[in-house]
């Protein structure tokens, strides 16, 4: 190849490289780009993102809590941070408060356990009875199967009542209560909640601690009873952190018939049928029925919940609002 050519095709290639890396220019050469006119209608402008307020004191359980202490003030601003903009997950659980807050907070009191602590099932579930973790405990609870038949909970293929929301709420009070026996404060009681008794006792005695807020823990127990806090702050306030809800779009509570079941059943489509539902409504409002089928050779006695057709209409069912500060209108 002769000098030329190659000086030729060097030219060339150059012109290439540079009109490929070069800006784009605007069809006219009198006006300016587009995408770099700021003032053209194309040009959004980024949202504005508020950082929620922390108080100088939260109150939980009756217990006044101080956050002027660095460490505390930062736990609860990183968890009502993720809250607050975590919108989904949050916004179901105030939606689902309001059908299973006036079933969940009169078992709180009837067992004389503090009303705060309702806040817990919403962390734990987001309030969904079906809820299973990755480590396989079950319903708005939470239980594993070994905590929860040491509560009183049956758990077997046919019949698991950790996804009763009466009965796992039950079974979470006596829980609840012993721990609080144990340690003499609530805070502590829902780390251990999350963490396990044993490991927040043998914490607590090698810490020289008192308080779960004191306590230097895996990740997850040490945000978990911030994550309670941040939680009864929003549900208290929902407008409060971005959230507007009208009444109509809260879920509204199931009024229901109960049939008690005392024998075996062979079919429980077929037995639903019989009692004017279908088996996805069966097994919707009673979640603890597991299989197709109820051996139950003991002779138990369970009580099934038959929804009214009322409840399942959303142009017939009563609106009701369970907490007036969740909702706008």
């Amino acid at each position: 190849m002769n000098l030329n050519r190659i000086l030729f095709l060097g030219s060339v290639t150059a012109i290439i490289l540079v009109g490929a890396f070069a800006p784009m220019e605007s069809v006219s050469a009198g006006e300016p780009a587009a995408a770099n006119d700021h003032t053209s209608s194309s040009y959004t402008e980024l949202s504005t993102v508020n950082s929620p307020e922390i108080p100088a004191s939260v109150k939980f359980a009756g217990k006044e809590i101080s956050l002027d202490p660095i460490d505390m003030w930062e736990r609860l601003d990183r968890e009502l941070t993720a809250m607050s903009y975590t919108h989904g997950n949050t916004l179901l659980a105030i939606k689902r408060a309001n059908r299973y807050f006036p079933v969940i907070a009169p078992i709180l009191k009837e067992q004389g356990v503090p009303s705060d602590i309702i806040y817990l099932a919403a962390i734990e579930s987001t309030l969904n009875p079906h809820a299973v973790s990755v480590a396989k405990a079950a319903g708005m609870w939470q239980f594993m199967p070994s905590t929860a038949k040491e509560y009183g909970l049956e758990v077997n293929d046919e019949v698991d009542q950790r996804y009763d929301v009466e009965k796992s709420t039950r079974a979470a009070c006596k829980y609840l209560k012993d721990a609080y026996k144990k340690y003499g404060n609530w805070e502590s009681v829902a780390a251990s909640y999350n963490g396990g008794m044993g490991r927040v006792s043998k914490e607590l005695a090698a810490q020289n601690a008192t308080s779960a807020y004191d306590l230097w823990l895996a990740d997850e127990t040490m945000r978990y009873i911030f994550r309670l806090l941040a939680m009864k702050m929003i549900m208290e306030n929902p407008q409060k952190y971005g959230f507007s809800l009208r009444a109509n779009q809260l879920y509204q509570p199931i009024e229901y018939t109960t049939v008690n079941v005392n024998g075996a059943i062979e079919d429980w489509p077929a037995w639903a049928k019989e009692k004017g539902i279908d088996y996805i409504t069966l097994r919707e409002h009673n979640p603890w029925i597991r299989a197709k089928s109820l051996t139950n050779k003991s002779g138990k006695s369970y009580t099934v919940k038959i929804p009214t057709q009322q409840s399942l209409s959303r142009s017939k069912q009563k609106t009701t609002v369970y907490n007036p500060s969740w909702v706008t209108e």
